[in-house]
């Protein structure tokens, strides 16, 4: 309670913020009005006003009023990030509607999951999704397709499949013939019908519900994460306000981390276009497109995770980059290893600014101040928000630099999990007479309030009785010189409750010459016995998650599996 880090607060940012009493298609459309001749899409050379947005806006809004979406209603996106991401999001929210995006990569099993769980009756696809969307066997009284090639400059339609073919091998095939049937709408043709014309609905910020973004699923079966425009307008606040550096109406950001993901869809969809930025829309990330796209449009800010920092750093046309003139270079989503991070500095003579959040946050709760960061941490907490360390089984608070579990209070904390009262309660706890989220990460604070992940509580691995945390070994592999990404999980072992593998990408240069037993007596020299991993496995690659962070319950599953 006694927040030691704001005495490491930029000069000018306050210690709590004031949450304007309002839903975010007010503060879209505010910013709108304000910018209304300035760019706020940039997609492959497609220029889009705000005053053209904001118009297209209004006439989705007003085609799903009439095919009857009231408030409160869910309306799924399966999109990638396009223009129609952010046309369906803000018109969905214009008319009330509750919006629940789907990772584009999802299967429809996994479709059908957050279809019957959030029980949205409309989606908005793209034409090479619908198959996936009709096998789930769902009925649905709205299916709105739109084809990739929809805002595309006409020079670059072309360019629409081989687009789309780095999320999906199948859509290198023709577009698909979309059904002449009943619900079933053409996203261009209900913008050419509707006038911008959509009906006054009103929306109690405190009480209803903007977005139901899924959790990972790092923990079993996805749930809805329940976020009200409070939550989302008072994150975009704190972030306005720890970040004094960025001017409204000025910014260009560098739109390529995933909108369905809470972190692409708060910090760069809802802060950036409320805050008048232009956006520079990617549907994936091209290291090449997004390189040469830095420089052509000026982007002044670029926020990454820690596998795009990891291949960038060693990106022949990273140095292409003036990077010093970015005013902002930040990374989230997972931990960013000082391998990554020194690397980095040393080529672009520049620093990644760490940020920490979850869905369950409606993104940042953490970051590094700008002028005073930690390499190894992921830095303090943003203007009214606490944290602190609990004991992972009781709720009371450890003392500083005991590892324990991380924990938040603060106006971006979501409700609760979506018809899931009993998760929510074991996570939504009362400690010191408030209420705290209990984030599932292991972590501890230092005497300046700076904050430092260790684990998530689920990948702690306990061998013969230790407590070993992944991190700490994975942290000594990323030093090895010719390792490029590791992963470490527990198998199950009778005799000793885990053993400790690691999974081991090598150097392009090193396969074939560095063996398995190189890397245990490499990690001898630099770990306590107990800790150095029984086992080593070399891949080619990792399995990651959709928003680029390496998956260790897909490699815990294959063991499960085996």
């Amino acid at each position: 309670m006694e927040r030691p880090w704001l005495k490491f607060y930029p000069p000018g940012v306050p210690q709590e913020i004031q949450v304007p009493e309002k839903s975010v298609p007010e503060a879209f459309e505010e910013a709108c009005e304000k910018y209304q001749d300035r760019i706020a899409l940039i997609f492959y050379g497609r220029k889009i006003k705000y005053r053209e947005l904001k118009e297209h806006v209004d006439r989705f809004a007003t085609a799903l009023h009439d095919l009857g979406v009231k408030k409160g209603d869910r309306v799924a996106l399966y999109l990638p990030n396009c223009p129609q991401f952010v046309i369906s999001y803000f018109g969905a929210l214009r008319v009330g509607a509750v919006v629940t995006p789907i990772s584009p990569v999802y299967v429809s099993k996994e479709v059908a999951h957050q279809l019957k769980d959030s029980g949205a009756k409309f989606i908005v696809c793209l034409d090479v999704l619908l198959e996936n969307v009709e096998k789930t066997g769902l009925e649905m009284k709205g299916i709105i397709v739109t084809n990739m090639g929809d805002y595309l400059p006409a020079l670059k339609r072309f360019l629409g499949k081989s687009l789309l073919g780095r999320l999906y091998r199948k859509a290198m095939i023709p577009s698909p013939k979309i059904p002449s049937r009943e619900g079933i709408y053409r996203f261009k043709e209900l913008l050419k019908k509707y006038p911008p014309d959509p009906p006054k609905v009103k929306i109690n910020p405190y009480e209803d519900l903007a977005a139901l973004p899924y959790s990972g699923g790092t923990t079993g079966i996805p749930k809805g994460v329940m976020v009200p425009h409070r939550n989302l307008i008072a994150n975009m606040e704190q972030v306005r306000a720890f970040w004094p550096i960025l001017e409204e109406g000025k910014e260009v950001v560098a739109a390529f981390l995933p909108f369905y993901h809470i972190y692409g869809q708060v910090v760069a969809l809802i802060f950036g276009l409320c805050f008048g930025s232009t956006l520079v829309l990617f549907t994936t990330f091209d290291p090449d497109q997004v390189l040469r796209s830095i420089e052509k449009y000026q982007v002044t800010t670029f926020n990454g995770v820690p596998t795009v920092f990891e291949f960038l750093k060693d990106h022949e046309k990273t140095s292409r980059v003036n990077w010093k003139r970015l005013k902002l270079i930040t990374s989230g989503a997972d931990v960013l290893h000082p391998s990554t991070y020194q690397d980095w500095e040393k080529k672009t003579g520049t620093k990644i600014i760490q940020g920490y959040g979850l869905t369950e946050t409606s993104t940042v709760t953490h970051s590094n101040p700008y002028h005073r960061s930690k390499m190894d941490s992921f830095g303090i907490p943003l203007p009214s928000t606490l944290a602190a360390i609990a004991h992972p089984e009781k709720n009371e608070f450890l003392p500083v630099g005991k590892v324990g579990e991380i924990v938040i209070h603060g106006p971006q904390v979501m409700r609760g999990y979506w018809k899931n009262p009993k998760e929510t309660k074991q996570v939504l706890v009362k400690i010191g007479g408030k209420v705290w989220l209990r984030t599932g990460d292991l972590g501890k604070m230092d005497e300046e309030g700076y904050f430092y992940f260790f684990e998530r509580k689920k990948d702690l691995i306990k061998f013969k009785g230790f407590s070993v945390y992944a991190r700490e070994i994975e942290d000594v592999l990323y030093e090895h010189p010719q390792i490029k990404e590791a992963a470490v999980i527990g198998v199950p072992h009778p005799q000793y409750g885990e053993v400790i593998k690691a999974y081991v990408v090598l150097k392009t240069e090193a396969r074939g010459r560095v063996s398995e037993q190189e890397i245990i007596e490499y990690c001898k020299q630099k770990l306590a016995p107990y800790k150095v991993p029984k086992m080593v496995e070399f891949r080619g690659e990792l399995p990651k998650t959709d928003v680029g962070k390496i998956s260790h319950r897909e490699l815990r599953e294959e063991i499960t599996r085996a």
